[in-house]
């Protein structure tokens, strides 16, 4: 029987439209059965609240269940490890942020070799650093900071959310670049090391807009310069680094999906296209803002090329450092 081209045309919307699975190239369809996405940290952190976001929308997008595992422990390589050694079937996904790159360097062992045991998905999302000082310091751009500091030897200390963290990578490497006198105060989170710089214990702090941008907006704090390549949706009004003569110091944090090695490439490329897909959405765009993040939704290649050139950079400033995990 011939069916009438009216049904292959409401297959081919069907299918456009994500509401039919392809099947892939060796006959079968996938999601067959629940997903794992592991998150490395306790929940409630950036990382697990971006991980569930996109979970619920992949679930409701395939028809099955993509669930949250939380395997925290060892500054993330717990969870890590047991991801990389998890069989290459496209059950289990893997979100990371910087720590997969700085861990190799920043630890003695850890349970993966970078750029073997997993390959990337897609980095999903970024944010920025903010530079913010408490408004005693009498310093209102980058320029007059560094004066600032190189005019008080050891006067000066910046908080960061803790040892190896992106606030503490980019601070070292301000004071490095610029041969500063600067004590390093770590803490346990973005949200205290900003607390402290509002009640002036540690005068300068790099962190993520999400704890900072309001106390810059309520005037608690000043925010000299982003980290980043563009402007920060949430202070626009803030330079960048390189807008203030620094383009050296840069860096951020961010969010991406990777899978155990030799994960076969049409599961792959099925997941970068459904995540690019939800990242672009217009409420999750939104929620995105809310958190702080930017959305990026790279491809593969480009995921692994700044992961490459940021374990570069971060290791340097590591061992010139002399950092080492707590």
């Amino acid at each position: 029987m011939r069916l009438p081209r009216r049904h292959f045309l409401g297959l081919a919307a069907a299918i456009a439209g994500g509401q039919i699975p392809i099947p892939l190239a060796w006959g079968q369809s996938y999601p067959e059965r629940p997903v794992r996405m592991v998150v490395p940290y306790a929940p409630g952190g950036p990382t697990d609240v971006i991980t569930r976001l996109v979970a619920q929308r992949l679930s409701e997008h395939l028809g099955r269940q993509f669930f949250v595992e939380n395997v925290g422990g060892g500054g993330g390589n717990i969870g890590m490890g047991r991801a990389a050694k998890s069989a290459p079937d496209g059950y289990t996904l893997l979100v990371v942020n910087p720590s997969y790159v700085i861990n190799p360097t920043l630890y003695d062992k850890v349970p993966y070799e970078f750029e073997r045991d997993l390959d990337p998905v897609t980095l999903m999302v970024a944010t920025t650093l903010v530079l913010t000082v408490h408004p005693s310091v009498p310093a209102r751009t980058v320029g007059e900071l560094v004066a600032l500091i190189k005019a008080n030897p050891g006067r000066y200390s910046y908080a960061s959310p803790g040892t190896g963290t992106p606030g503490h990578l980019v601070g070292e490497q301000f004071r490095l670049s610029l041969g500063l006198d600067l004590v390093h105060v770590p803490f346990n989170s973005a949200g205290l090391a900003v607390g402290a710089s509002v009640a002036g214990h540690t005068p300068l702090c790099f962190a993520s807009p999400s704890p900072a941008a309001q106390q810059v907006v309520e005037g608690r704090l000043r925010g000299l310069a982003v980290t980043s390549k563009s402007r920060s949706q949430a202070l626009p009004d803030v330079p960048t680094m390189a807008e203030a003569g620094y383009p050296e110091i840069a860096g951020d944090n961010w969010q991406g999906v990777v899978v155990p090695t030799a994960t076969p490439a049409d599961i792959v490329a099925f997941l970068h296209r459904e995540i690019v897909k939800i990242i672009a959405l217009a409420d999750v765009k939104e929620r995105l803002a809310v958190l702080g993040f930017e959305p990026v939704a790279g491809t593969p290649a480009e995921f692994a090329q700044r992961a490459r050139a940021e374990f570069a950079t971060w290791a340097r400033v590591i061992r010139d450092s002399n950092i080492k995990a707590q």
